[in-house]
């Protein structure tokens, strides 16, 4: 009886999240003459259930091939999360999801860019590491990271190969050139262990990384090359071994492990004292905080707190870790903050799912709905690139672009972060070259690609990142990704950068994309839209009122040859036409003539 498509601009425009005020137009085609007249109807989405918003009657706007096409035009004024069905007498179509959020601006500076995402201890090392009975320190630059339990059975994750705050400061040349904008390097706060998420000071640089004044330098430094630090926020837990908690005594505070009467005792939550208290993923070290306490609010958004006195270092922005444990209290009370400090500021949440409906914890997620995140990282996206690779189908990329474009706030989508890899995932050329997953830890920690899967990993590595790097968003490059690195699952994810010892073929790709992000305006805030989704073929184009570049990927078994109506040149060549032959594992950049 109805025919819609929600993803359409011709029956819903605009498309993405829509600003509280703006109008929406919906369209819908009815089976001709029938006799009653639809109606929209609008649903406001609660945490646990649905309310009827309002209802408004379409009309009557014309005729094709037998139906009848109506439209309604509205606004909403409340931000929040809707959905939108068609009404006609008993019949009810399917609900489609609307966002609407109370305007807020994106920073400009990082679309367009590139980010790379440094894990601190393994990528330069420019210092000779301090002795400690805690730590492990290691002279084998490049070796395997420690891995089997001690003889307490634990995983201490105590060992450090030495990289530092001034190590990533000399790289800048090298990593200039990839095209970056930005470093989000992972936490470098006070801690005990090597990836420092476990924190020990919110208000310390850890000793193994420099100290503040290492830090300034890095941003002060970074900047000079057109790049901007970004900080990895760690505020759902703190460290077992924290000045807050102070569980091993190792500070000289009153930690809540230690006394009810310390100031800190109400951040965490105590079932009985003191041993059982309440954990991140039940992980004893790391003691989860109460996100909603007063104090420990104050403490990092406060006008004396964590966030301004880091951004008064020349800090550009916050990745923020499990952004889904992070209350809507929390997520406000840091916006504002890192907003009135420096406006270009940029928000980044950890989002694992499609972040416009998220539900987590018992509630309904408010990160695009104006006063939260200026967007998230984008796994969705990784998970389709990925089975796109690994199926020849380009089914699900289709659909997680579609619901991107139609779900989220197009500021939003300028901003999100296209990861491939990350220090929570086994690194991408391993993933799409190897045929088989190990499934012990000592087979991970030996495991590297044959000289077969890795000719094959690089040849759809090339395609995966040319997706990554030219659908709407940041691409973020893990370190080493672009240096032919390998491993499984953390720690093998997070191995030394192989200086010295680069697959040139990889970093030469990774490079060519760098300038090619560069090369035009269409990939900070062009429009995406999709031309060809046919099992291995996917076809799209990013364009603005200036210029027009279109992506093509083969990678079914065949040549494809892709008629377009018009006349466009290869990138980096002169010859024009409006035919082009693409290889099996192949892709195509095309340009229009007079760009």
């Amino acid at each position: 009886m109805f025919i819609f498509d929600s993803q359409s601009e011709f029956f819903r425009s605009p498309q993405g999240g829509i600003k509280t005020g703006d109008e929406i137009s919906l369209k819908i085609y009815v089976k001709r003459n029938f006799p009653m007249q639809p109606e929209v109807l609008i649903e406001k989405r609660l945490d646990y259930a649905v309310e009827t918003h309002k209802r408004i009657s379409m009309e009557w706007v014309g005729a094709k091939n037998c139906h009848d096409l109506y439209r309604a035009v509205l606004t909403l004024e409340e931000a929040g999360n809707y959905y939108y069905s068609f009404i006609m007498g008993e019949d009810k179509s399917n609900s489609y999801q609307l966002l609407v959020y109370d305007d807020f601006a994106t920073p400009d500076w990082i679309k367009g860019g590139i980010i790379y995402h440094i894990f601190v201890d393994r990528f330069y090392k420019d210092m000779t590491l301090m002795k400690n009975d805690d730590i492990d320190i290691r002279n084998d630059w490049g070796g395997t990271p420690r891995y089997l339990p001690d003889e307490k059975g634990e995983i201490k994750n105590n060992d450090f190969f030495g990289g530092n705050l001034d190590g990533i400061k000399k790289k800048l040349p090298y990593i200039k050139d990839l095209g970056v904008s930005a470093i989000y390097v992972s936490p470098v706060f006070e801690a005990h262990s090597n990836h420092k998420y476990d924190t020990g000071d919110y208000l310390n640089i850890d000793p193994m990384f420099g100290n503040e004044e290492s830090l300034k330098k890095l941003c002060a430094e970074a900047s000079n090359f057109g790049i901007n630090v970004i900080l990895d926020g760690v505020f759902s837990h703190t460290g077992s071994d924290s000045i807050y908690f102070n569980k091993m005594g190792r500070y000289k505070s009153i930690g809540a492990y230690q006394s009810k009467s310390s100031p800190y005792y109400d951040w965490y939550m105590f079932n009985s004292w003191n041993e059982d208290y309440v954990c991140w993923w039940n992980i004893k070290t790391l003691p989860a905080v109460n996100k909603e306490n007063k104090h420990y609010i104050a403490f990092i958004t406060g006008e004396n707190g964590v966030l301004n006195n880091w951004q008064d270092c020349g800090v550009k922005g916050w990745r923020l870790d499990v952004a889904d444990e992070l209350p809507d209290s929390f997520l406000k009370s840091l916006r504002k903050c890192v907003k009135e400090k420096d406006k270009n500021a940029y928000i980044v949440g950890e989002v694992w799912e499609d972040a416009s409906d998220k539900f987590s914890y018992g509630h309904l997620k408010q990160y695009f709905l104006g006063k939260q995140l200026d967007s998230v990282t984008n796994y969705p996206l990784r998970n389709a690139i990925i089975n796109f690779i690994q199926t020849k189908d380009c089914s699900e990329l289709y659909e997680t672009m579609n619901m991107i474009i139609e779900k989220y706030p197009p500021q939003s989508v300028h901003c999100l972060m296209n990861i491939l890899g990350t220090h929570d995932t086994a690194r991408i050329l391993t993933v799409i070259g190897s045929s088989y997953v190990p499934e012990s830890k000592s087979e991970m920690a030996e495991a590297t690609l044959t000289a077969n899967e890795l000719a094959e990993g690089i040849r759809l590595l090339k395609i995966a990142t040319l997706l990554q790097m030219t659908l709407p968003g940041i691409p973020c490059i893990y370190y080493g990704d672009e240096a032919g690195m390998q491993g499984w699952t953390d720690p093998f994810n997070r191995r030394c950068y192989p200086w010295g010892e680069e697959n040139k073929e990889i970093l030469s790709h990774y490079k060519f994309m760098g300038k090619l992000r560069k090369s035009s305006s269409v990939f900070s805030q062009g429009k995406y839209r999709c031309l060809v989704h046919d099992k291995g073929m996917y076809v799209f184009e990013r364009f603005n009122d200036e210029m027009r570049l279109i992506i093509a990927v083969n990678i079914s078994s065949n040549t494809v040859t892709l008629n377009l109506k018009e006349n466009m040149m290869e990138y980096g060549k002169k010859e024009t036409s409006s035919s082009f032959n693409i290889k099996s594992n192949e892709y195509l950049i095309l340009r229009t003539i007079n760009y």
